[in-house]
């Protein structure tokens, strides 16, 4: 059995009742692997050597109301193999727990804080964990951002000594899936990628934007000028404007733009929405063609509180 280099961060988000997992591994297919959350439980990452048991079990025990102190040492109680095993548990009434056991290759360690822990095996160095956690404290934004800018900050640090290969994200909240029927708010996977945390926050981005709910905006603003130019020669590239680019957006650019939407399933925000995002994100937006497009409406939309 293969054993995965692997660094994750459990934690929650009180504020948003939200809880999750995200993970980076040299091993193809982490997010199959390693993270389980319940919202009404809250979210374990069962890695080195992993017992995938440790998941669903775990979660049981929380959602009985075990703290996860308790969760951990009945889970590696019951489990001979339980030196080779890493686990970091978050319940969501607050509780943290974390185990590394002795025969995990090193470097090999979890730290503990206030409503998160992260834990890696086979890393470059202690850097990778402590920069994992500063970085979650210190970040700004919700519970996505924070786990991605971690998960950044542990691969920049050292990371896993054998690379990269796959990273998940997957985070629970009450009626938060698609269409509030069941708990599944935010749940990405690479599997096999050059440099997979990119990836990640890349089709993240495009999750946001097209499966989660923002406050609508007090006031909107209209593209404009040189910005209302370039989106137009974007959206023409795209083959959705067929016109010639002014620094007005009239009716013309407006309905490539909803084409645009459409083809995206971007329905969760009306044209008004986004064609502010748009102007408000553009200079801040990365990629070129329909990857800057998607990010610029990601970034003007940050400033939005999600619901």
């Amino acid at each position: 059995m293969s054993r995965p280099s692997t660094f994750s961060i459990v934690a929650r988000d009180p504020e948003q009742n939200a809880i999750g997992v995200a993970v980076q591994s040299k091993f193809v297919g982490v997010g199959a692997v390693v993270p389980f959350v319940s919202a009404d439980a809250g979210a374990v990452a069962t890695q080195s050597y992993a017992n995938v048991a440790y998941g669903p079990d775990g979660l049981d025990l929380l959602r009985a109301g075990r703290p996860a102190d308790e969760v951990v040492m009945e889970l590696t109680g019951a489990d001979p193999e339980f030196e080779s095993r890493q686990l970091g548990v978050v319940g969501q009434d607050g509780s943290i727990a974390a185990f590394t056991g002795e025969d995990c290759f090193d470097y090999a360690d979890d730290i503990r804080g206030e409503n998160y822990t992260v834990q890696g095996n086979i890393l470059e160095n202690p850097d990778t964990l402590e920069a994992m956690a500063e970085t979650f404290e210190e970040t700004d934004g919700g519970l996505p951002e924070r786990l991605i800018a971690a998960l950044h900050a542990g691969n920049e640090a050292g990371g896993d000594k054998r690379g990269e290969q796959s990273a998940a994200l997957y985070i629970a909240k009450p009626e938060g899936g698609y269409d509030g029927r069941n708990d599944r708010w935010v749940d990405v996977r690479v599997d096999d990628h050059e440099t997979p945390i990119d990836e990640l926050e890349r089709v993240f981005k495009i999750y946001d934007v097209t499966l989660l709910e923002r406050e609508e905006p007090e006031e909107t603003r209209e593209l404009s000028g040189e910005t209302a130019i370039a989106v137009a020669e974007t959206l023409a590239d795209l083959g959705f404007f067929e016109g010639t680019p002014t620094e007005e957006f009239g009716e013309e650019e407006q309905a490539a733009l909803e084409n645009f939407r459409g083809m995206n399933n971007f329905e969760n925000h009306s044209l008004a929405v986004l064609e502010d995002a748009l102007a408000r994100g553009w200079d801040d937006a990365n990629g070129v063609g329909e990857d800057r497009v998607v990010d610029a409406i990601w970034h003007g939309l940050s400033r939005l509180e999600r619901k």
